[in-house]
């Protein structure tokens, strides 16, 4: 999947082809795709690319509300017509994988439990571990 290299006339041209019959990279609505492939164009497409070019300048409409499209950003790869090699991911030297910015899942659930628990005891006190706070099931 991809269109290739979008600074060339190549990838320029895939895009064109992958537009002809769409008004947008997926979907019905402009959403983060089109914001990703928007931002891997160097420079409005030529009137030669006409497909191009309108998605081209019906996405520029957008970019003061880009950040609040919907969806979300995907590697530039992921986009375009399926069998057409992607060249993003051999050009990028990014290898975010060895770092964990958020923290492992064990740590979250970990934390939310100490969290949880601490938020009951403040609200009920040791009614809980004296045992009158039942549940009845109902609202």
């Amino acid at each position: 999947m991809g269109f290739g290299d979008l600074k060339t006339p190549g990838g320029l041209k895939v895009l064109n082809d992958f537009l002809a019959d769409k008004s947008y990279i997926e979907g019905w609505v402009p959403s983060q795709a089109d914001v990703a492939v928007f931002d891997a164009i160097s420079s409005a497409p030529s009137t030669v690319l006409c497909h191009a070019l309108r998605w081209y300048n019906h996405i520029k409409s957008f970019q003061n509300q880009k950040g609040s499209l919907p969806g979300v950003k995907k590697p530039l790869g992921q986009y375009g017509p399926a069998g057409v090699e992607d060249k993003t991911a051999a050009d990028s030297k990014d290898d975010d994988d060895d770092m964990d910015l958020f923290g492992s899942d064990e740590e979250v659930t970990a934390s939310w439990s100490v969290f949880a628990a601490s938020q009951w005891t403040a609200c009920f006190g040791d009614s809980v571990s004296a045992g009158r706070v039942h549940y009845s099931g109902g609202w």
